[in-house]
C-alpha cells in the first residue's frame, strides 16, 4: 500500500507541499496580517513587554561620565508555542480513481477534490492562528494545550486601565447617558499618555458599527452642514449596516476603522448518545471553544436534519456542553455533531490600537520549529494504512503571537 500510493504523483510529499504553498490565508482573515512574523529559535518563545516610552537623555557636565540607562523591557515572558494539527483520510475509492488509467476526467476529479480538501484543512489551520490574534487583541489572554496534555493560559498582561467595561447607563447599545465620542477620545488619550502611540486603527464588527452610525451625536456631526459632504450612507458601504465606515473613521480621526464580521465554526463529534427529550448534557470530543449563551446545533448526519438549543453551561472535566432544554430528537455517538458558530470579534467589543510605538510594531507572530526534520509554518505530510486502504494527509502548524507594548491596545466593552 505504501509503495502504491507513493507512486501516485499527486500524493507525493513534494506535490502535496506545492499544493499547500498555493493556499494563503483567506482574504477575510485579516488580524494575522496586521503584524510581522519571524522564526523563533525554539518552541519556547521568549519576549519582553513594556509600558511607556518617551525617555529622554539627561544633561551632564562636559567631561563627566555618561549616566547609565537600561532597556525599556519591564516584563519578561516565556511561553511554549501553541501547536495545532489535523488529519483527513482518503479512502480506497479515492485512490482507485487516482490510479484509473485512460480516464483523464476521473483523475482530474480526484485531483480537484484533493485540492479542495487540502485547501479546507489549510483554511482551518489559518483560522486557529486568526483565533489567537483575536484573543490577544480583544481579550488579552487565551488557553491552549502544551506538552503532556496540560492546558495553560497565556496572559499578555494588558493593564487594567486599558480594559474598560462601560456601565449600564453608558453602554453604546441602550445606555441613556452614552457618550460614544467621549469614550473613544478617552481611549485615544490613554494610549497617547501611556506609551506615546497614536491610535491608527480601530476594530469592531457590524453590530458595533450600527451603534456608531445610529448615535445621535455622530449623526449630527456627520450632517452635510456640519461635517464633510454628508456621505455616511454613500461611497464604500458596509454590506450589513449599509454605511461608509471611512466617514466615521474620518470624524473620529482614526486612519483605519476595520469592520470585521468573520465567523468560525466549532464542530465536534458526539462521544455519547443524546436521547431525545431527555439528554441535556451533550458529550463532545472537546469543549474548549464553545461559549455559554450561544446556539448549539446538533446535526444528524444520516438524516440530514438538525436541532438548535441554547448553551447553558460547559463542563470541561466531564467533556459535556449542557443545553437549556433537551432536544426533541436523538443523536448518535461517533457519527453526529455538535456545532456552534462564533464570531472572532464579539458584538460587545470596540478595540483601538496604536500599531507602532516609536516606529516599532507593537506585536509580532513567532513561528516555532516542530517535527523531524525541523519545520516552520504550515506543513503537510502523508501516512499510508493498508487495512482498510487509506491515505491520511496531515496539516500542522506551530507558533504564537506576542505583544511587545501592552499599553498600546485599548479594549472597550460597549454593550
Amino acid at each position: 500500500m505504501g509503495r502504491g500510493s507513493s507512486e501516485i504523483p499527486i500524493l507525493r510529499l513534494e506535490t502535496l507541499q506545492k499544493f499547500l504553498t498555493k493556499f494563503t490565508a483567506p482574504p477575510e482573515l485579516v488580524l494575522q496580517n496586521l503584524f510581522p512574523s519571524s522564526p523563533s529559535p525554539s518552541s519556547a518563545v521568549k519576549w519582553e513587554s513594556q509600558t511607556g516610552t518617551r525617555g529622554m537623555t539627561p544633561f551632564v557636565p562636559p567631561g563627566a561620565p555618561a549616566p547609565k540607562t537600561s532597556p525599556l523591557g519591564v516584563a519578561q515572558h516565556s511561553a511554549e508555542a501553541a501547536f495545532w494539527k489535523e488529519i483527513m483520510d482518503f479512502d480506497e475509492e479515492f485512490l482507485n480513481n487516482l490510479r484509473q488509467e485512460g480516464t483523464e476526467a476521473a483523475y482530474m476529479d480526484a485531483a480537484a477534490r484533493l485540492s479542495r480538501e487540502l485547501g479546507g484543512l489549510v483554511n482551518r489551520a489559518n483560522r486557529r492562528k486568526e483565533w489567537m490574534f483575536a484573543k490577544m487583541i480583544f481579550e488579552g489572554a487565551f488557553n491552549y494545550y502544551v506538552a503532556s496534555g496540560v492546558k495553560i493560559e497565556l496572559d499578555y498582561s494588558i493593564p487594567s486601565a486599558n480594559q474598560v467595561t462601560l456601565g449600564t447607563d453608558y453602554k453604546w447599545s441602550t445606555g441613556t447617558s452614552r457618550n460614544i465620542i467621549g469614550d473613544i477620545i478617552d481611549g485615544k488619550k490613554l494610549i497617547a499618555d501611556e506609551c506615546g502611540g497614536k491610535v491608527d486603527m480601530a476594530i469592531c464588527n457590524s453590530q458595533v458599527l450600527r451603534y456608531l452610525a445610529q448615535d445621535p451625536d455622530i449623526q449630527t456631526l456627520l450632517q452635510k452642514t456640519a461635517f464633510g459632504k454628508g456621505d455616511l450612507f454613500s461611497g464604500s458601504k458596509n454590506p450589513i449596516v449599509g454605511v461608509n465606515p471611512n466617514v466615521i473613521a474620518g470624524l473620529l480621526d482614526i486612519p483605519n476603522l476595520l469592520i470585521y464580521d468573520e465567523v468560525y465554526e466549532v464542530r465536534n463529534l458526539l462521544t455519547g448518545v443524546v436521547t431525545g427529550s431527555s439528554t441535556t448534557a451533550i458529550p463532545v470530543t472537546d469543549t474548549s471553544d464553545y461559549e455559554v449563551g450561544g446556539t448549539l446545533r446538533l446535526i444528524d448526519v444520516s438524516a440530514g436534519t438538525y436541532e438548535d438549543e441554547t448553551i447553558a453551561s460547559i463542563q470541561v472535566e466531564s467533556g459535556t456542553v449542557t443545553v437549556s432544554a433537551a432536544p426533541t430528537a436523538s443523536f448518535k455517538a461517533g457519527e453526529d455533531y455538535a456545532v456552534q458558530k462564533r464570531k472572532f470579534i464579539a458584538d460587545t467589543m470596540f478595540c483601538m490600537i496604536a500599531s507602532s510605538v516609536e516606529g516599532v510594531k507593537i506585536a509580532e507572530y513567532k513561528t516555532a520549529p516542530y517535527g523531524v526534520p525541523r519545520k516552520y509554518g504550515i506543513s503537510t505530510d502523508r501516512n499510508d494504512k493498508w487495512d482498510p486502504e487509506v491515505v491520511q494527509i496531515r496539516v500542522q502548524d506551530k507558533g504564537l503571537p506576542i505583544l511587545y507594548h501592552t499599553d498600546a491596545i485599548y479594549q472597550l466593552t460597549v454593550a
